[in-house]
């Protein structure tokens, strides 16, 4: 897939900017703060309708303007598509394609594939398991775009259960300030029947609609375990392989999926008994905290080198190593799936790399992905490189065609 153009409207800090792309790497040039990244995550946006940088959309729009716009034109082996992407400051997003305005969001994904490599990727290691669970989700998105529906299916009930769970703890503390807290109810069969009423202090109303979400909760939740297991079963292996050959099979790069309902196998009878086993045996922590503690919003993504987790062991550098990896096999990955190569989107990523990596990164590369690419200077790049670039300087919202070198 190649992008040809985009235009953006009152996004960031671009007031009004066209842009052509003419070759398969494109190089922004240009200070910190002038608005390189933003253009990434406008293409990134497009892409998976998320940002790295978890913005709001009110965050997206140009001070003093309600709406911004991007819009662009992707040509694919079926065809040349034009996409279209509304944030509204204080409204609802709308998406467009080929001039239609689509009624669901999710029919929007999976017309652009595109994998981001930015610094802020770092925090995939030392960061806490959230980072993980966002980066996992982002690549499901594009491996599947009805995955998109199913997360945002799950986060709903998973709301909707927790404030029913504050309600309840509120509620208790209240009117019986001091009673005992209630024994666990039976929460859900296999079949997923109501629960039955095994406590007195809890309702016999609340009981049975606690039930309602429990049974919500395992369903959507079920889907989500299944669908992240399946990615991690054939990202990590590629990943590792990328790994190996940028150590020079010096470290051994293991992924597990580490999910909070675990399972022996990834059956949906399984995994929904499991859910429901779980749900059962936390049910008075919940209530006494009033929120979920079990399902697929605490699961864990396991990165280890030689058998030691990643965040503990050796250097930035080797830190650095494993996210190259991911970044790689990510773009592997999609390809595979989607049967042509993703955009490619390094957001001063260079910097954070040593020339060996910087090296292992660009011959990777080469003319198989197109690349949008954000620096604060050229030396990074050799003659061929730079030769076979569209070089754009960025300065203040603004972007200027650059001689090639």
């Amino acid at each position: 897939m190649f992008l040809q153009s985009i235009q953006l409207r009152a996004f960031r800090n671009y007031r009004e900017q066209y842009i052509d792309f003419t070759a398969p790497k494109t190089i922004l040039l240009g200070n910190n703060a002038q608005g390189k990244s933003n253009l990434l995550e406008a293409v990134e946006l497009l892409a998976t309708l998320r940002s790295h940088r978890m913005a709001r959309d009110k965050e997206l729009v140009c001070d003093g303007e309600e709406i911004a716009q991007i819009k662009a034109s992707l040509k694919r082996q079926t065809g040349v598509s034009d996409l279209a992407l509304t944030l509204r400051r204080n409204g609802r997003r709308t998406v467009n394609l080929n001039g239609e305005n689509l009624r669901r969001q999710t029919d929007f994904l999976g017309v652009l594939n595109a994998v981001e490599f930015s610094s802020l990727d770092l925090e995939l290691v030392r960061g806490g398991p959230e980072g993980r669970r966002h980066w996992l989700d982002t690549l499901l998105v594009q491996l599947e775009p009805v995955y998109a529906y199913i997360l945002q299916q799950y986060n709903q009930v998973l709301r909707q259960r927790n404030a029913f769970l504050k309600n309840i703890a509120t509620t208790t503390r209240t009117d019986t300030t001091n009673s005992p807290l209630p024994t666990p109810h039976s929460a859900l069969s296999t079949q997923h029947s109501a629960p039955s009423t095994q406590h007195s202090a809890l309702s016999t109303t609340y009981s049975e609609q606690l039930g309602i979400w429990d049974a919500q909760l395992v369903t959507t939740g079920t889907r989500v375990i299944r669908r992240r297991e399946r990615a991690i079963q054939r990202l990590a292996p590629i990943a590792a392989k990328w790994h190996a050959s940028i150590s020079g099979s010096t470290e051994v790069l293991e992924i597990k999926y580490a999910p909070n309902v675990q399972t022996v196998e990834n059956q949906s009878e399984q995994v929904q008994q499991a859910f429901i086993d779980k749900i059962q045996q936390r049910v008075i922590p919940e209530l006494r905290q009033g929120t979920t503690l079990v399902g697929p919003h605490r699961d864990e993504v396991e990165l280890t080198i030689n058998q030691t987790p990643a965040r503990q062991y050796g250097s930035q550098g080797q830190q650095r190593t494993l996210v190259l990896a991911l970044k790689l096999a990510e773009l592997q990955l999609i390809e595979e799936v989607v049967g042509e190569p993703p955009l490619l989107l390094l957001d001063d990523v260079l910097a954070e790399l040593d020339p060996s990596r910087q090296n292992q990164l660009l011959d990777a590369i080469q003319d198989r992905f197109q690349t949008l690419i954000t620096t604060t200077h050229l030396g990074s790049f050799d003659s061929q490189w730079l030769n076979s670039s569209q070089i754009l300087s960025v300065d203040s919202g603004k972007i200027y065609t650059q001689s090639s070198i």
